[in-house]
């Protein structure tokens, strides 16, 4: 089938075909815990040959996964479907327009390539991920995705125009504000909606939460606002794009999108704040907030201690000011931006002010306030560095409530954490209460998965009884999707069943994610280290150099999480050289590192160690050693 499949897709479109075991596997993982295999991989070199593909598979009946860097921390970006990965071609910015503070981009244009092409108009783009090296326009729209400054910029949503959108029956649709009126195709969308909304009005408004940073399930408390905004029988206010954002590919895929503008911060001023604690730091935070920051940022001692055993990234933690007494415990970053120099000394004397006795340290260059924030972006993948069988892993790390309630439920969360046998790392967009906890898990034992299970039930529970949002950011794919029966109750997770079942009456599109809410236990299915339910391990190896400091040769080959920094086009001295020239997953270091692990855990040949793919995807490592310095979780292909 797979052959016929792959024969078919040259005739119908002109995009790359990649059906081989080989460039699947390299597609079967993200930035989360899963691997899934997928049918196929299709790489098209316009966004029309996208289209083409998928209106095919889509007619076939034939599930597809619209895909950008692959960077997803909850797994939504992997999936058994074909794979339609818009990063490597579709990366056009079609128009600026400064006067209106608009762009219009194709789905593969990553942030930092949109916000270098503003920065002469005095322009960006106000949601500013970590990953914006190389997180694309069309990933962040289908997580819906904010960044260190939402409490000023909101979500992705907020900045989103317009869609140009491809449905699971083949057609496409520009979703704007007030096109249902106009198309009568996207009116009988809405009619669809709004049967589902109305009659649950008071249970959306109940089980929602009322926070600056919530992308759980479909945006239903979106689409009612815009509903009750209408003109009585239309639907002007209405912008299914908004609907759209935050779906995770379930229910439309971007073609096209038009986005809003912010003036780019003519001055900015950083201040890093040390602390004993964590508990300590955000005791404080009620007091930061009054000062009316654009950020505030938080890294614990797990992610300072393992900075500290990283070549590139010691250096950062060596910057962070010292509390009086006892060791470095926590940092907080809190960034102001201000329209002249010369006002960022009066905010940071209101900081003092706040925070009498502080260990503190400002920075008002852009070279030196670009350095400082280098280790709270490199955060996430750093935490895959920790020494030990249990590692930081992400399945519970996206929770949000209100601010004000944050040091109360960083208490609560911690004592289920503890209750259940493990500790956690800490780091936060704290300004929005979006706070990344990981509990340290040992995945490969049946055991942890097991706790790994009971704190996501406990902290689903305790989200609730906050009025929080179980993610903040990351959006619910995999990893959340089994646990929103217990957060939102079965009334909405059928509301949302419904809402998919309008776009994609076949669950062709991504299939699962969002509307497959339970139980809990499928959250530990396809996992990466488990992919069919049974544990892969490399076969024990003689190698030629020593694994001591990695844990051994078994845990180096398992040390890319997938996060995907190597597949940035700019920045650094050179990771990855042969990515930059060619743009191609295969050959990015997560592209090799994958290959490698996916060969000696004996998933592509019999003949783990003579594999002729895996050989040649290895053959375009330059041994340049910029991974060793640059990748936040000590990746060293060169040596592996």
């Amino acid at each position: 089938m797979r052959l016929r499949l792959s024969r078919v897709l040259r005739g119908v479109t002109n995009a790359d075909i990649r059906f081989g075991r080989h460039d699947r596997m390299l597609y079967a993982t993200d930035a989360s815990i899963y691997q899934v295999e997928p049918i196929g991989v299709v790489v098209p070199h316009t966004v029309a040959d996208g289209a083409s593909a998928m209106r095919y598979l889509c007619a076939q009946g034939i599930p597809v996964l619209p895909r950008g860097s692959g960077t997803a921390l909850a797994g939504q970006s992997v999936n058994h479907a074909v794979i339609v990965d818009f990063s490597q071609h579709c990366r056009a910015i079609l128009s600026i327009d400064p006067e209106r503070s608009r762009a219009v981009v194709e789905p593969g244009v990553t942030l930092d390539q949109l916000n270098e092409a503003l920065s002469p108009h005095g322009l960006m783009f106000g949601p500013d991920v970590a990953t914006s090296s190389h997180a694309t326009l069309g990933g962040m729209i289908g997580k819906n995705s904010a960044g260190a400054h939402s409490i000023l910029y909101g979500l992705t949503v907020e900045s989103l125009v317009s869609l140009d959108v491809i449905l699971a029956d083949g057609s496409v649709h520009r979703f704007e504000e007030g096109s249902c009126d106009r198309e009568p195709a996207q009116r009988a969308i809405a009619d669809a909606i709004a049967a589902i909304v109305r009659p649950i009005t008071g249970e959306i408004k109940a089980r929602f939460p009322r926070i600056l940073r919530h992308v759980d399930g479909y945006s239903l408390d979106i689409f009612l606002d815009q509903l009750e905004r209408s003109t009585p029988g239309t639907y002007d206010k209405v912008n299914l794009a908004h609907l759209v954002c935050g779906g995770e590919g379930t229910l439309a895929a971007t073609l096209r999108a038009e986005v809003s503008l912010v003036p780019k911060p003519k001055e900015r001023g950083l201040a890093i704040i040390g602390f004993a604690s964590v508990r300590e730091s955000l005791a404080n935070l009620k007091a930061i907030l009054a000062t009316k920051p654009a950020a505030v940022e938080l890294v614990d001692d797990v992610v300072i201690d393992v900075a500290l055993r990283n070549t590139e990234y010691r250096q950062y933690v060596e910057l962070m000011p010292k509390p009086a007494s006892g060791p470095l415990g926590a940092v907080l970053y809190v960034e102001y931006f201000a329209d002249r120099a010369d006002e960022l000394p009066a905010r940071f004397d209101a900081l003092r002010a706040a925070l009498p006795g502080a260990a503190m340290s400002t920075y008002t260059g852009a070279a030196e306030r670009l350095k400082a924030w280098k280790l709270r972006k490199a955060g996430e993948p750093l935490l895959h560095g920790v020494p030990g069988v249990r590692k930081p892993f992400t399945f519970v790390e996206d929770t949000a409530v209100d601010p004000a309630k944050l040091p109360d439920f960083v208490e609560d969360f911690r004592a289920i954490v503890t209750k259940h046998g493990t500790t956690a790392a800490y780091y936060a967009h704290a300004s929005v209460g979006c706070l990344h906890i990981r509990p340290l898990v040992a995945i490969h034992d049946p055991k942890d998965r097991a706790v790994m299970v009971g704190i996501a039930k406990d902290i689903a529970q305790l989200v609730a009884r906050y009025g929080g949002a179980l993610s903040g950011e990351h959006g619910d794919g995999r990893v959340r999707s089994p646990l929103l029966g217990e957060y939102f109750g079965e009334t909405i997770c059928d509301a949302l069943r419904a809402v998919k079942a309008v776009f994609d009456p076949r669950g062709l599109l991504n299939p699962g994610n969002i509307v497959d809410t339970g139980p809990a236990e499928k959250l530990i299915e396809n996992l990466r280290v488990a992919p069919g339910g049974h544990d892969l391990h490399p076969e024990p190896a003689t190698t030629f150099f020593r694994y001591d400091r990695e844990d051994g040769f078994e845990h180096a080959v398992e040390s890319c999480n997938g996060a995907g920094l190597c597949r940035r086009m700019s920045g650094g001295t050179s990771m990855c050289p042969s990515y930059r020239v060619l743009k191609d997953e295969r050959h990015a270091t997560r592209g090799r590192g994958n290959a490698l692990r996916l060969a000696v855990t004996g998933q592509l040949a019999k003949d783990r160690w003579n594999d002729p793919e895996t050989i040649e995807t290895l053959d375009l490592c330059l041994s340049c050693k910029a991974c060793k310095t640059e990748c936040p979780s000590n990746v060293d292909i060169s040596k592996l």
